[in-house]
């Protein structure tokens, strides 16, 4: 049996947590986290202990048995919580990828990278590729021929339309749309029910339906 820890905490943290326990084939040994001390105890039923901080990976990575998952998401910090993932060089096959059994992939259709969680009922269809440490939330949909980069998340009942590039840390809230053909920036926020029916720029926050550009963030 694989042994799990998982960057973060709760929320996110507890989804991965709860995956893993329903594979049945990793050991959650805890959390690292770099706002609660060593001991302090995660989850409202279930807990986990925090094992220490980010700082302390070093010591985990030499144990072979200890695989990864990274649970965070950067709301409104997206590029400056990517460029955390990327510091932390862990190596690619020591990410746990955590796909619920009730997740429907076309067998042999769709490449998915490593450390990614996929939750129950999300769905892809046939030719979509997803990226490294990208998270679906449950009852989300991602239609053909569509991708999804690094650390980008898709929150609970969101659909993203065919041919739809998602870039780099981007966050599709709950229940968002997005339409066929639609390319998303690295780096942006569709806020909770927006409908998108058009290119969005990196670094921007979208909401409404139909979805309009808050604001443009610098980068």
């Amino acid at each position: 049996m694989k042994k799990l820890v998982i960057l973060g905490g709760s929320g996110i943290g507890m989804i991965a947590a709860s995956i893993a326990n329903d594979l049945g084939h990793y050991e959650v040994l805890g959390f690292l986290n770099d706002f609660y001390n060593t001991g302090h105890l995660i989850g409202k039923y279930k807990k986990y202990p925090v094992l220490g901080a980010t700082n302390d990976l070093a010591k985990l990575l030499d144990d072979r048995n200890v695989l990864f998952f990274v649970a965070y998401v950067g709301l409104k910090n997206e590029k400056e919580t990517f460029e955390k993932v990327e510091s932390l060089e862990i190596p690619q096959d020591r990410f746990a990828t955590l796909i619920h059994p009730t997740a429907i992939i076309p067998k042999g259709l769709c490449s998915i990278g490593n450390g990614v969680l996929m939750a129950p009922l999300t769905q892809l269809s046939p030719d979509t590729t997803i990226g490294d440490n990208c998270i679906l939330l449950p009852n989300s949909f991602v239609g053909h021929d569509s991708s999804l980069e690094k650390f980008a998340h898709i929150a609970t009942n969101s659909v993203i339309g065919a041919n739809v590039r998602v870039g780099r840390a981007v966050h599709v809230g709950s229940n968002a749309t997005i339409r066929e053909k639609v390319d998303i920036g690295d780096f942006s926020l569709i806020g909770a029910g927006s409908v998108v029916l058009n290119d969005v720029p990196m670094n921007s926050v979208v909401v409404g339906n139909p979805g309009s550009i808050l604001e443009t963030r610098e980068l």
